[in-house]
């Protein structure tokens, strides 16, 4: 089933909660984990999402006049990564305060003020103009947001003709022999895990279903489609355990 909003219900993790909740939900989860949300990433991924995210930099192909809106931004990797590439002004985007907070002491701490704007804004309706943006990026945030078409939509919006949305999420593993000891990481010890680093566990138990809640790829695919994306690609990476989607606005 597409992740329209047909529903007055969402999800979040395994759990069907109104849809009107779903997005306080997710920004509890991420004012829990914010502080320790770098070193949890290494650990939920054995320090992989590293490795994505380089592949994901270089795909989006930095450029000193591109322009980019960086969603879910958390952090700042990926805002971070373009600037060291040598890519123009960032508009460093989350809706989460707490988060966006941890990656602007990171953008001081390492003297990139002067190119990033801040804005705490909902993905689904952001208040930007038009075709503002030749690239926009979304690193493992589309699946926390209620209404991922609407997403989708506001970054075509956004977009320049010939700009690139680009996303890289946690994705579904492609290779069967691998499932049992996939499942027994994100369910078992993920949570003890984040029970120990951040003092949280139905955080981590959360996040990792909402990794299985999220499309698969051609699903996700199709969704880019729909919105108008053209020459849509996916990359899988580790598997399948995540993956790069990316459409052009032509």
């Amino acid at each position: 089933m597409s992740q329209s909003n047909a529903s007055d219900t969402a999800d979040f993790g395994f759990r069907s909660v109104p849809r009107e909740e779903k997005s306080s939900l997710v920004r509890e989860v991420f004012d829990s984990v914010a502080g320790k949300y770098d070193i949890m990433n290494d650990l939920m991924s054995l320090g992989i999402h590293r490795l994505w995210k380089r592949e994901f930099l270089n795909a989006l192909d930095p450029r000193p006049h591109y322009k980019l809106l960086d969603l879910a931004a958390g952090t700042g990797d990926i805002t971070f990564g373009w600037l060291k590439r040598g890519g123009g002004p960032v508009v460093m985007s989350d809706i989460n305060e707490s988060m966006l907070n941890v990656g602007r002491d990171r953008a001081t701490s390492n003297g990139y003020l002067s190119d990033i704007e801040f804005l705490v804004a909902d993905a689904e309706n952001l208040p930007l103009p038009d075709g503002g943006f030749d690239r926009i990026s979304m690193a493992f945030g589309l699946r926390n947001c209620t209404n991922k078409d609407k997403v989708i939509a506001e970054a075509f919006r956004l977009l320049r003709p010939g700009g690139r949305f680009m996303v890289l999420e946690f994705s579904k593993l492609q290779i069967a022999g691998l499932e049992k000891l996939y499942d027994a990481w994100s369910f078992q010890a993920l949570p003890k895990i984040g029970g120990i680093i951040a003092k949280d566990s139905a955080s981590y138990q959360y996040l990792a279903e909402s990794i299985r809640m999220f499309p698969p790829q051609e699903e996700l695919k199709r969704m880019f489609e729909a919105t108008g994306f053209e020459r849509v690609s996916v990359r899988n990476l580790s598997g399948g355990i995540a993956a790069i989607h990316a459409g052009w606005k032509l």
